[in-house]
């Protein structure tokens, strides 16, 4: 490590289905949050971590603010502003190919006050070059307008790494002297099993398509390594709101849950590094993301 080091906290925020997770990934170059084209995604803040010689930055990714239909829903909002209250840096995300909204306005507001905001125009390998000035344009013009000091509007595809490595050198210079604050030879904070939750969790969204994908959640039941191997048998509930949302997850004769399994087995090995016996157990959970008792016993708490 150099003599003159940074290392500090950056929260990654916007509207959802905004690009944060791609951007998370793309900036720690590895995946380590679950993506999808399903808004809501992200749940939990989760932190990437990276290490260079000069710099340990902890990039926070968010769930998505937004006008919350759920007791869940408020419990993510909230997650999202305690995750603002230390962190050194913050980049509000507002999509290249999208009109900026109301949502856009809440999130400005609610970061007027923080220090080093930087947006970034994600998903500029949607849109024409035209497209794209006229969306810088707006979105300075809406700086302005909410009256946030912004340090710097950079156009970014996380998708295709297109000007991540100039954003992540923009908030590193903006990051306190400090020593690192983790190891460096880790690039994520999130316990494992959290890890392998999420890692099923996105199997499920994407065989379910437009199919009850925010009514899935998953915990860990047991989880073991057998002696002698490099072997783990997982076993985990998937928990669901209502006994049709079960039938359509179990499909017929099991299909659905079978290519689940297969799908998340996948992903969990290369998480892993190993093979996997991957058990799922499908459970009605009634209305868990109403049920402050099921969603503290989720793991979704509040402050």
């Amino acid at each position: 490590m150099s003599e003159e080091h940074k290392a500090g906290f950056v929260a990654i925020i916007g509207r959802p289905n905004v690009g944060k997770s791609t951007l998370v990934n793309a900036l720690v170059g590895k995946k380590i949050v679950i993506t999808s084209h399903h808004p809501n995604t992200t749940r939990n803040p989760i932190r990437g971590i990276i290490s260079r010689s000069d710099f340990q930055m902890i990039v926070v990714d968010t769930p998505g603010v937004h006008k919350p239909k759920t007791l869940l829903g408020s419990r993510l909002n909230e997650m999202v502003t305690q995750n603002l209250e230390s962190v050194d840096a913050v980049v509000i995300c507002i999509p290249a190919d999208e009109a900026i909204g109301f949502g856009d306005e809440f999130i400005a507001k609610a970061v007027a006050k923080q220090r080093n905001v930087f947006i970034a125009v994600t998903k500029i390998d949607r849109v024409k070059k035209e497209e794209l000035m006229v969306q810088l344009s707006a979105v300075n013009d809406f700086a302005a307008r909410v009256g946030i000091e912004v340090a710097e509007i950079v156009p970014i595809s996380a998708k295709n790494e297109e000007q991540t490595e100039l954003l992540l050198e923009l908030l590193a210079a903006k990051l306190p002297d400090s020593p690192s604050l983790y190891p460096e030879d880790i690039d994520t904070d999130q316990a494992t099993e959290l890890t392998i939750t999420e890692l099923i969790r996105e199997a499920a969204i994407e065989e379910l398509y437009e199919e009850v994908p925010h009514s899935v959640v998953i915990t860990v039941d047991e989880m073991s390594k057998r002696e002698g191997k490099e072997f783990y048998d997982v076993h985990v509930t998937l928990h669901v709101e209502r006994d049709s949302q079960k039938s359509i997850i179990i499909g017929p004769q099991g299909s659905r849950l079978k290519a689940i399994g297969m799908r998340a087995r996948g992903s969990v090995e290369n998480f892993l590094g190993a093979k996997c016996y991957l058990g799922i157990h499908v459970k009605v959970s009634k209305e868990w993301q109403k049920d402050a008792k099921a969603l503290k016993k989720l793991g979704f708490t509040e402050k």
